[in-house]
């Protein structure tokens, strides 16, 4: 992840696939390797049939209408066909889709949208992943509430599904998910220069 997708290269990604399942190279197990895609429908496809891999689906909405705005890729591919495709690509017996569905505050998070992921998601083999939007500055998308987390999870985990809320790890120094950014304060003294400053001592000396 934070490569890019990786299925706009398909044939080095499935090289590079093979390389880690390899005992001459890294000896993975493919049941420990997972894909993460933005939900290219042709080369989902294409993938399934050419080599085993786990796949995480970036979903986050539950109408075309919202993933339009979220995911610009749903234009092209929309719900419909996604979904198509994750029940064509074959899967071992115990495998399992992962949808990673990021929670927003008044946007995807009610439970109409829980009720519509059901409903997308029958006759998938699915595992959900709940992420609580992590909130930034430079986004207008606010974090939902604990409880509504909960009882959109909850929700799912009623109705059978397989429903886990990921905890948010760095938010306090603005490295959590979707959140990597520098910081710095606007304000500093000398003191604080000089301690990050790697030759303080050619200061002045016209070096």
């Amino acid at each position: 992840m934070g490569m890019g997708e990786p299925l706009h290269n398909l044939d080095n990604v499935v090289k590079a696939l093979k390389i880690f399942y390899l005992s001459e190279g890294l000896a993975f197990s493919p049941r420990k390797v997972t894909l993460s895609t933005a939900g290219l429908v042709p080369e989902m496809l294409e993938l399934g049939q050419r080599i085993r891999v786990n796949l995480a689906v970036s979903l986050n909405a539950t109408t075309d209408e919202v993933r339009n705005q979220l995911m610009p890729i749903n234009r092209r591919y929309p719900l419909e066909q996604l979904m198509d495709a994750c029940r064509k690509i074959p899967l071992e017996p115990r495998q399992r889709i992962t949808f990673e569905y990021i929670l927003i505050r008044g946007v995807n998070d009610s439970d109409q949208d829980a009720r519509r992921l059901v409903k997308l998601l029958h006759g998938v083999k699915a595992k959900v992943n709940l992420i609580p939007f992590n909130e930034h500055s430079s986004s207008p998308f606010k974090a939902p509430t604990g409880d509504r987390v909960t009882r959109f999870q909850g929700y799912l985990l009623d109705r059978g599904m397989v429903a886990i809320r990921r905890a948010s790890k760095g938010q306090d120094i603005s490295a959590a998910c979707g959140q990597l950014k520098g910081k710095r304060s606007p304000v500093h003294n000398a003191a604080e220069d000089a301690a990050y400053d790697p030759h303080p001592q050619e200061k002045g000396n016209g070096k």
